[in-house]
């Protein structure tokens, strides 16, 4: 099969002979990708480097040689089979769930794949939608999303499930509480959507590009601010609607997480998603005293995509931005996002894809 991969990290990804899928066995499933969506994890892991705050780690270190594929928000049509498959057919489209662990440590039996300590996550360790076909270990991971938009129904096997996870360790919180999100890119703006979809109704947006406060507020913002501005941390606690007790920080980097944590108001929860790096120093005391909790959250399991597809087919969940290009132009896909230029979300698609494309 053919595959757009990265031969050198930061280049032009290359279009190459890769090797087709194994013959699926057991409960195993092969599925050709229709859609993919471009996520800005996808970048990182295209320059070769992760940023961890202290140090820079090769991607290498994950596993992944030169070529690899990348690609995780998928949706394809199932094509082959295992003999103990009972759940779909060839010819059903699935949404994939990527986040794929070892299968037998405790997180993975427990139904939290994201948390395992041996992942075999499809377009990091495991080859991705970025190729005409990918490899799903067991039918489990394939999901019915029904009437959805299938461009769209990508983007919550990553952007989509991440807010949504997030969200859920904030909740229950009164609809008029203040909700803090920082950073408006893909997936703050799913945040929000899902936010409106729950009923919440004080969404307080910050970001430094005014086209993104604009889609935010559009898609339900309450307030939107530029979290450039020298008085942010005050205009946040003056026009936040009460006092900030929940901060989900989609960018995460030093700066941001500063000001989260000087924004929180005693019994604070702030939920750390973004992995653009830094460090942060606090006093210890201040966790006690000011009774503050951090999470960290790392996409979300299966159970939490289930619930999120069932949100969107039953709730009125707005879209958020979508901009479909051909796999061709998966690196200028890539440029733009790593260059803040993307609204809401890039997803490749097969049905614009050029049948000469070199």
């Amino acid at each position: 099969m053919r595959a757009w991969a990265v031969t050198e990290p930061g280049q032009p990804l290359t279009h190459i002979d890769v090797a087709d899928p194994p013959a699926p066995k057991g409960a195993e499933v092969v599925v050709e990708v229709t859609h993919c969506g471009v996520c800005h994890s996808d970048v990182h892991f295209w320059d070769g480097l992760i940023d961890v705050g202290d140090r820079m780690v090769p991607v290498a270190a994950l596993g992944m040689t030169t070529p690899y594929t990348l690609g995780h928000e998928i949706v394809g049509r199932v094509v082959a089979t295992g003999p103990d498959v009972r759940q779909v057919k060839p010819g059903d489209q699935r949404l994939v769930y990527p986040w794929i662990g070892c299968g037998t440590c405790t997180d993975c039996l427990r139904g939290e794949d994201n948390l395992c300590a041996s992942p075999r996550s499809i377009g990091v360790r495991a080859s991705g939608g970025f190729g005409d076909r990918v490899f799903v270990p067991h039918e489990r991971y394939l999901f019915d999303f029904g009437r959805l938009d299938p461009a769209l129904a990508s983007t919550y096997a990553c952007s989509g499930l991440t807010a949504y996870s997030a969200i859920r360790k904030l909740m229950p919180l009164p609809p008029g509480d203040p909700i803090v999100l920082i950073g408006a890119g893909g997936l703050g703006l799913s945040a929000i959507a899902i936010l409106r979809a729950l009923g919440h109704r004080n969404i307080v947006v910050l970001d430094l590009s005014a086209q993104n406060r604009e889609t935010a507020a559009s898609l339900g913002a309450r307030l939107t601010l530029d979290i450039g501005r020298e008085d942010i941390a005050a205009a946040l606690a003056e026009k936040a609607g009460g006092p900030v007790k929940s901060i989900i920080d989609f960018v995460n980097n030093s700066d941001t997480s500063k000001l989260a944590f000087g924004a929180l108001q005693k019994g604070g929860r702030h939920v750390m998603v973004g992995l653009f790096g830094g460090t942060l120093t606090l006093p210890l005391m201040v966790f006690p005293t000011r009774g503050l909790t951090i999470f960290g959250n790392y996409v979300g399991s299966p159970g939490e995509l289930r619930e999120l597809l069932d949100l969107a087919q039953s709730a009125d969940l707005p879209e958020i931005p979508i901009t479909c290009q051909p796999k061709s132009q998966v690196t200028a896909a890539l440029t733009a996002l790593r260059e803040g230029r993307v609204k809401g979300r890039i997803v490749l698609s097969q049905e614009l894809e050029e049948p000469d494309a070199p």
